[in-house]
């Protein structure tokens, strides 16, 4: 059965476009014009992906974001914006929007955005064993399954906030800089948008850390970024 993509989109030959390449890589698409009824059809469905115009009548992509975040962190979310619209192009991602894409966009670029976020849903229904367990001083991570647990408690986590975890588990004491974060996690650059990732790592430590002002685990590297505590630091 194909997995089914939301598209949240009033521009119907747009909606229309991403639909008709969609389905070229064996999804089904279903279309929403306006944002109430968009997140209606978010929060009733089980999606593989959802497709988010920024500007939607009645009500706006960030709205919807949120909306969707506060009861889903997983489903991920692609969103359509404006060049002009940069601000809220930086709060959607902030907001727990997994990518986007600026109109006009190329068709290639879509579908390869749409692909790897994909790619993502599968790997954690499917489960990929090569990929295992990481566990370090109480956190532990099923790479596989993309779960998190916290001494035994399960942490619930965005799409983007487990890839960051994971790339810093993955690297015990690695020192890493918010343009390589971005290029790494975010799989390029996004030019002026290092304060993305101090909003990801804020929302990480308030979800992984007892006193976030103290962190454990994702320490602060001053002048460079940020690195994840090594083994010996945890066992301290």
């Amino acid at each position: 059965m194909p997995e089914r993509v939301l598209i949240i989109e009033d521009d119907r030959e747009i909606a229309d476009l991403v639909a008709l390449h969609l389905r070229d890589l064996g999804l089904a698409p279903e279309l929403a014009s306006d944002g109430r009824t968009g997140l209606a059809r978010a929060l009733a469905g089980d999606w593989s992906l959802i497709v988010l115009d920024l500007m939607l009548p009645q009500l706006d992509g960030l709205a919807i974001c949120r909306r969707i975040r506060e009861g889903n962190p997983l489903t991920p979310i692609l969103m359509l914006t404006a060049r002009s619209e940069e601000e809220d192009r930086i709060l959607g991602l902030e907001l727990g929007a997994d990518e986007y894409v600026t109109k006009p966009f190329s068709v290639r670029e879509l579908t390869a955005r749409a692909k790897a976020l994909l790619r993502r849903v599968r790997a954690g229904r499917q489960g990929q064993p090569a990929e295992g367990r990481l566990e370090l001083g109480g956190l532990a991570l099923d790479l596989a399954k993309r779960r998190v647990t916290l001494e035994g408690r399960p942490v619930e986590l965005t799409a983007k906030e487990f890839d960051l975890l994971a790339l810093f588990a993955r690297n015990p004491g690695r020192a890493y800089s918010r343009p390589e974060l971005l290029a790494q996690v975010w799989g390029y650059q996004y030019e002026g948008y290092e304060h993305t990732v101090n909003s990801h790592i804020n929302r990480l430590r308030g979800k992984i850390e007892r006193d976030p002002g103290r962190p454990r685990f994702l320490r602060t590297v001053w002048g460079v970024g940020y690195r994840f505590a090594e083994p010996a630091e945890l066992q301290a």
